[in-house]
């Protein structure tokens, strides 16, 4: 069921750009409502934004000056977070998708102002190429009152910034040139599904998100890898994304089971770990047996304890 929302709308409307916005999320609302506050804010704006969701309310989606697109993640419209599938999710937004420019946002993205603008006129200077876009991290929640801000238009990317901080394991842009920095790299696994942008052509070359993998990990790394066997050329760029804050687990023992399959399914596929330093972890703890040499398919020895997933709940960490 595709349910198209008709939006609010306002004078002096910034001008849209022919691309599709994908993005997909299940008892995230507040993230997904801070995102359209920056997508209807920006210096242009994407001509549809298609949301994968069961739970978003309708008449709030409604106050966006945006044109959204909102599809079931199930034919009857009922999910929940342990059925919720991102890159099958993907797929469907991407399948539906009006234009062939598209950038794909997780859900607790809010764009800088220019985003949106400057990644795609890099998008149609690289149009066969994989590029993704520039991460900070806020360092808290958006309050309530400053939530509202961001609707209005009123909440600053230099707010934001002194907000925010850089991922420190990531290849960060200075940001000095302000959004006209781009870098084509060999890195691949550096792809993280945040926020990214491609041509339907190149998606569809690629074949979408490997739906063989469940839950959660190593689906973004995949499909990267497989931009890579294509000859498809994959770019960084200093286009900010601000990533709202949520509580993560360190390492991820509540995706423990996820995890072990979709490593052992990448491995099969591409002979090579993906998530080592996870997989590290998780022996450390003994509950796996692994080491990056070994061939053979992971097996769980044993699940975490309560204890040890308490332990490594970061209700506010920064970045993941």
């Amino acid at each position: 069921m595709t349910t198209k929302v008709k939006n609010a709308t306002h004078n002096a409307m910034p001008a849209s750009v022919p691309l599709s916005i994908v993005t997909t999320c299940y008892g995230r609302n507040r993230h997904l409502y801070n995102l359209l506050s920056s997508l209807a804010n920006g210096s242009v704006r994407p001509s549809e934004v298609i949301i994968v969701n069961d739970d978003a309310e309708t008449e709030r989606l409604a106050e966006y000056d945006l044109n959204i697109i909102k599809i079931a993640t199930t034919e009857d419209g009922v999910a929940d977070s342990a059925s919720f599938d991102i890159g099958r999710n993907r797929n469907l937004g991407a399948a539906r998708a009006t234009y062939d420019a598209m950038i794909f946002l997780d859900v607790d993205c809010i764009v800088a102002p220019t985003f949106i603008e400057q990644l795609y006129s890099k998008l149609q200077a690289h149009p066969k190429a994989l590029l993704m876009g520039q991460p900070r991290y806020l360092t808290r929640p958006l309050t309530d009152d400053e939530g509202s801000q961001l609707q209005q238009g009123k909440l600053t990317a230099d707010f934001l910034d002194k907000l925010s901080v850089f991922n420190p394991y990531r290849d960060n842009f200075d940001l000095q040139h302000h959004g006209k920095s781009i870098k084509q790299t060999q890195d691949y696994g550096a792809f993280w599904s945040l926020c990214f942008a491609i041509m339907r052509p190149q998606f569809e070359q690629i074949g979408g998100f490997d739906t063989d993998y469940v839950g959660y990990g190593a689906e973004d790394t995949d499909f990267a890898f497989v931009a890579r066997a294509l000859g498809i050329d994959f770019y960084l760029t200093d286009n900010v994304i601000y990533h709202q804050q949520h509580s993560v687990y360190r390492p991820p023992l509540n995706h423990l089971d996820s995890i072990v399959i979709n490593a052992n399914r990448f491995y099969e596929k591409w002979q090579h770990w993906p998530m080592a330093g996870w997989l590290t972890e998780f022996a450390q703890l003994q509950l796996i047996d692994w080491q990056e040499t070994q061939t053979m398919a992971i097996g769980i020895k044993r699940q975490p304890n309560e204890a040890e997933i308490l332990a490594a709940h970061c209700p506010d960490a920064p970045y993941v």
